[in-house]
């Protein structure tokens, strides 16, 4: 199984790690190999017995390169997992933020996160000692191996084997050039076993097995067939042991209306998804289907232990024959809780042309005015039945010849439903048509209903046909869902009058472009942003004082070499036994030497890991808690999609652990490096040394800021670029069954790899701006060499200096030019660590400040009230903070302590947002909403969220056990006392749910798994959210269509249980409903329409359900559009 949360840490943190290891430091390991066959070539020609001797060292490294890298390769993917883990917990957050938010659940969902970053944490601290035995003897043969070669070059040079001491001093750079290149390797050789070990998961990937979308098509088969199942026997992979469909067979007629009718969980659309392909019947040896992608095929551990089987044919021919692609673009689907991508309403429609002949129609002449609104991320600026109302018109533009509506006008209001179904009734006349319906005055006028229970077909017939079965089971369905009517019947001309005034009423809301008000904050420069983080995090100088000293120790060897080497140069001015014990010597003090840089880069691989891996688990924590704290208006603004954020969080600590961890502290040794070269150059020969210096340091420098400067404003464009195409690819994962039931596969790929062009293209352009400046800052080093030999030489003839003096400035000075070179190197990582630094900080700025409470919180509502809250609105109006057009703007109403409220009315009146503003999700622009007679601005939030329960028109769940879910946001830091096991089983009894949650192997204990989404039924989630509400026995409750996806009988004993909490007066109910039938026993009825003169929605009637049947009004027309038994 992938989840979303994997997908994007693989093309966010991962593919960063990747193009960093094969950009700056892949061009590295190329000069590396370069110079090393130049310098071979050089050396060999002088004197090749040693050159040989003095290379020994080269073997010895590779070989602990050899050995280490593979382990160190193992112990990276580890913490991959573990980091994979952490991602996937943020991603299920992110993209709950609402359901996260009511439940109160911060800081339980934020230490589930902590747990997961800490595992991460402690397998990223076994890495430390790794890295400091990987360089720690590579280093000390390195500088060894200086030493063995000028003891062997003298031991040759007294042996007459070599003639002059310049082939001795050649032989020596060149080798010292190839060592001090393969020194360098560390950092990426890191980089790229970092690589490595972040691409084994693309190419599980790339590599894994692929599905056959081939098969028979047109003309060979027409979808214009029969369908028919013949006893199909059915699992779900993460419920091998539960069958869903046990031995069903019926027979879908084409062109004819078949609906689906049954309880929750009966399996009805599991039928969907065998027809979508999403899994396949066993055929042969495999059970697997090509949409097993979007299950758990073997999450924890579980097996598929039963066979699924029986056929399912089209016309004759078994729908595992054909062509998939063809299959899936002859359907058009619905779903039950429909998935909208953050685009625009046209783009929206017009992917349900992918696959068809329009798919290439030119664009300009389908475009409407309006059309080109961005919807949000799931379509959140919409509400539930806009969604569900562009869902269909993304399904039905495609002219399919089978059309699949599983619940597809649960969340659209009456007379919207009425439109939507004279619409479906006039497009599917030929189609074969299946219906997934609760509302049962949705398919009455269907040819054929299918009762489904317990994975089986029950009843078949007509409405009239089934309603004559005594005792039926459909009928027992009609009579739960049957309407009071206190008026006389209505004559068609009253219908039609009532039907008229309620269309005046209702008009479509309005949208207006979306300014980005956002101010764009300056970006603080390297110091005020790595360096603030930095000195946050002074508590680990323990830490950061080893890793200096080391770093002063590494640095310090390059001016000591310089020192040393010019000390054996000038021995070869000695003769006889005097030269060989001064040379012996000297090359004993390259060995002192090895030994010194040996202990400091130990130090700096255990010391700088360990201090990187703290700092960034102590950013990680608090980024993502910085998140969760942010106000829900920040989730909505386009830029912050849950997987742009995932992508920054994702990303921006591993930048910033990259640069203050192993890798990052060669600059420092650099830093150190060019300190010591300078000041050993000016004490042996100041006017050389500033000679030099003044002629290469300014153009040095100058190049170098010009490359930050570069550097800084790509990463910033990137940055941006990156978001976008991680959003969109976490976006297309998230919704998999969207995308290969629309056939949108190829469009998403091809609109992703657009995305990466448009990159690359730009990348191009800018990086070769940077590459000039990189080539002119890379040789001034040949010119400051080339100008030291020539000023040098001409200070040696005068006599001013000795050549003592001359070799130690001309290697320092070399030496610290290499220094620079890898310090501005390294210029790509610290402009990346600073804009992650940047990102870091402003976090902080933009999470919701909380509201300190006026009272304390004993005095807030408690569970043990006997009596539920009392909710007043007053002079509200309010907008959303992305759009202009008002949704209130004075807006009153007022709800007793202890009532049974419902909302209804058209679809985006301003329902929902009624229950926004009571879960202060945002603040009314002006009014008041108090509760209980107090401002609700004025009370702590948190106590007050924890009066409150929402079940959300689309419900939420969690990876982890059925328990977890239902608990989730109880007893956390403790607030509350953790529910008892008789609490639950009484909150999922009252929920309908208990007798479904033990009929499982494990019980409450199932892991529902990281796509807890897709493991269950729309009806059994929907019950499970109802039983996690009423277990915090809240002092108001609040169902925003929350029992939509139930069946009749199971609703209708949910609606007996609500009755009775509010008959005790323990608890205050709010229902947003479209179903009249749920809420005909409410107190007070809301009926919410638009105002006559544009300016949002407004109350249109309010009453008892008789009162308002009494008025012949708005309502009074939703009721006859219901009514089932006309």
């Amino acid at each position: 199984m992938v989840s979303s949360g994997t997908v994007a840490n693989t093309i966010t943190a991962s593919s960063n790690t990747i193009q960093m290891s094969i950009s700056d430091k892949l061009h590295s390991l190329l000069m590396a190999i370069a110079v090393t066959i130049t310098a071979y070539a050089i050396a060999f020609s002088y004197s090749w017995s040693l050159t040989l001797v003095s290379s020994s060292s080269i073997l010895f490294v590779l070989l602990v390169y050899g050995i280490s890298t593979p382990v160190l390769i193992k112990m990276l993917q580890v913490v991959d997992k573990a980091n994979e883990k952490a991602s996937s917990v943020a991603a299920d957050v992110l993209a709950s933020i609402r359901t996260v938010v009511s439940l109160g659940a911060e800081q339980t969902l934020t230490q589930k996160y902590f747990d997961a970053v800490d595992d991460a944490q402690k397998h990223g601290l076994a890495l430390s000692i790794h890295y400091g035995i990987q360089l720690s003897p590579a280093f000390f043969a390195i500088y060894a191996s200086f030493g063995l070669a000028f003891w062997f070059g003298i031991k040759l040079y007294l042996g007459g084997d070599i003639d002059d001491v310049g082939s001795i001093i050649t032989v020596f750079f060149s080798v010292l050039i190839i060592i001090t290149i393969f020194g360098t390797l560390g950092p990426p050789l890191i980089a790229i076993a970092k690589a490595t070990s972040c691409s084994s998961e693309y190419f599980s990937m790339i590599y894994a097995p692929r599905i056959n979308y081939e098969g028979i098509s047109e003309p060979d088969v027409s979808p214009h067939g029969d369908i028919e199942f013949s006893d199909v026997i059915f699992s779900y992979p993460t419920r091998a042991d539960v069958q869903v469909l046990k031995g069903f067979s019926a027979r879908f007629q084409k062109g004819k209306t078949t609906a689906l009718v049954g309880p929750s969980g009966s399996g009805k659309s599991t039928i969907v998804a065998l027809l979508e392909r999403w899994y396949e019947l066993e055929k042969g040896d495999n059970n697997v289907g090509p949409g097993s992608l979007s299950e758990e095929a073997s999450t924890h551990g579980q097996q598929p232990t039963t066979q699924n089987r029986g056929s399912i044919s089209i016309g004759g021919h078994d729908i595992a024959d054909v062509r998939l692609r063809w299959w899936r673009s002859q359907i058009g689907l619905v779903q039950q809780e429909p998935f909208l991508f953050n685009d625009t309403i046209f783009n929206n429609i017009c992917f349900g042309l992918k696959g068809t002949q329009w798919d290439d129609e030119d664009e300009s002449k389908k475009k409407e005015r309006g059309y080109q609104t961005k919807i949000g991320e799931s379509g959140i600026k919409l509400s539930g039945g806009q969604r569900q109302r562009l869902a269909i018109a993304r399904s039905i533009i495609r002219q399919p010849a089978i059309l699949i509506l599983d619940e597809a006008t649960s969340s659209i209001d009456v007379r919207g439903e009425r439109i939507v179904q004279k619409a479906l009734e006039k497009v599917s006349k030929d189609l074969t048509t299946i219906v997934i319906a609760h509302r049962l005055s949705t398919i009455r006028k269907a040819d054929h209903i299918i009762v489904m229970r317990d994975g089986r077909n029950m009843e078949e017939g007509t409405h009239n046909y089934l309603l004559s079965i005594p005792g039926g089971i459909y009928a027992g369905f009609v009579h739960a869902q049957q309407l009071e009517a206190e008026c006389a019947p209505t004559t068609l001309t009253d219908e039609m009058a009532s039907l008229q005034d309620l269309d005046r009423q209702n008009t479509t809301t309005s949208f207006k472009g979306q300014e980005d008000t956002t101010k764009v904050a300056k970006q603080m420069g390297f110091f005020m942003s790595v360096g603030r983080l930095l000195y946050e995090q002074r508590a680990y100088w323990k830490l950061c004082v080893p890793v200096v000293l080391a770093a002063m120790g590494a640095g310090s060897s390059f001016p000591l070499q310089s020192w040393i080497f010019a000390q054996l140069v000038q021995v070869f001015t000695l003769t006889g036994e005097r030269l060989k014990s001064r040379g012996d010597f000297w090359a004993l003090m390259f060995f002192v030497l090895s030994l010194g840089i040996s202990i400091s880069y130990l130090c700096l691989g255990y010391f700088s890991n360990q201090f990187s891996v703290y700092v960034s688990t102590v950013y990680r924590r608090q980024y993502f808690k910085n998140l969760l704290q942010s106000p829900i208006s920040w989730f909505d603004k386009e830029d912050n999609a849950s997987g742009s954020l995932m992508a920054r969080l994702a990303t921006d600590c591993k930048l910033l652990a990259e640069l203050i961890g192993f890798n990052g502290v060669f600059p420092l040794i650099a830093i150190f490096n060019i300190i010591g070269c300078t000041a050993v150059s000016f004490y042996f020969g100041w006017k050389l040394t500033l000679v030099v210096f003044c002629s290469a340091l300014p153009v040095i420098i100058v190049a170098s800021f010009v490359r930050l400067k570069l550097e800084r404003e790509f990463e910033e464009w990137n940055a941006k670029v990156f978001s976008q195409s991680s959003q969109f690819a976490t976006e297309a994962v998230g919704a998999f069954r969207t995308v290969i039931s629309l056939t949108m596969e190829e469009s998403i790929i091809h609109k992703y790899s657009e995305l990466l062009q448009l990159q690359i293209r730009e990348a191009f352009r800018k990086s070769a701006y940077a590459c000039l400046v990189f080539a002119l800052s890379d040789s001034i080093e040949l010119c400051a060499m080339a100008l030291t030999y020539w000023y040098g030489g001409q200070l040696l003839s005068t006599y001013e200096y000795n050549s003592l003096q001359f070799f130690v400035v001309y290697v320092a000075i070399v030496q610290g030019a290499q220094g620079a070179g890898q310090f501005f190197g390294f210029a790509p990582n610290i402009v990346a660590a600073t804009s992650a630094a940047n990102r870091i900080l402003k976090s902080r700025e933009i999470h919701d400040q909380l509201e300190m409470t006026l009272r304390r919180e004993d005095e807030l509502l408690q569970p043990e009230n006997k009596f539920g809250a009392k909710i007043k609105f007053k002079d509200v109006a309010f907008r959303y903070p992305t759009r202009e057009a008002p949704i209130y703007r004075n807006l009153n109403l007022n709800i007793g302590s202890g009532q049974f409220v419902a909302f209804v009315g058209p679809s985006g009146c301003g329902k929902t947002t009624v229950i926004s503003l009571l879960e202060r999700f945002y603040n009314p622009v002006s009014g008041t909403i108090t509760l209980n007679d107090h401002n609700i601005q004025d009370i702590e939030i948190r106590s007050y969220r924890r009066a409150l329960s929402l079940v959300a028109q689309e419900p939420k769940l969690f990876d982890g056990t059925i328990r977890d879910n239902l608990v989730l946001g109880l007893g956390s830091g403790g607030q509350s006392e953790p529910p008892t096991d008789d609490q639950i089983f009484e909150a999922c009894i009252s929920a309908e749910i208990h007798d479904f949650i033990v009929s499982l192997p494990e019980g409450y204990a199932t892991i529902l798994g990281i796509n807890a989404q897709s493991s269950l039924s729309g009806g059994q989630k929907q019950r499970l959210c109802l039983a996690r509400a009423l277990l915090r026995s809240p002092s108001l409750l609040l169902l925003d269509e929350a029992t939509s996806s139930l069946d009749s009988q199971s609703e209708k004993l949910v609606q007996q249980t609500i009755e009775k909490l509010v008959g005790e007066r323990c608890m205050t109910v709010i229902a947003v409903a479209h179903r009249l039938a749920t809420i005909q026993k409410a107190d007070i009825i809301f009926v919410f329409g638009e105002s006559e003169a544009g300016e949002g929605s407004r109350i249109l009637e309010q009453g008892t359900h008789r009162e308002l049947l009494g008025q012949r009004g708005a309502y009074w027309a939703m009721c006859q559009e219901q009514s089932l038994d006309r």
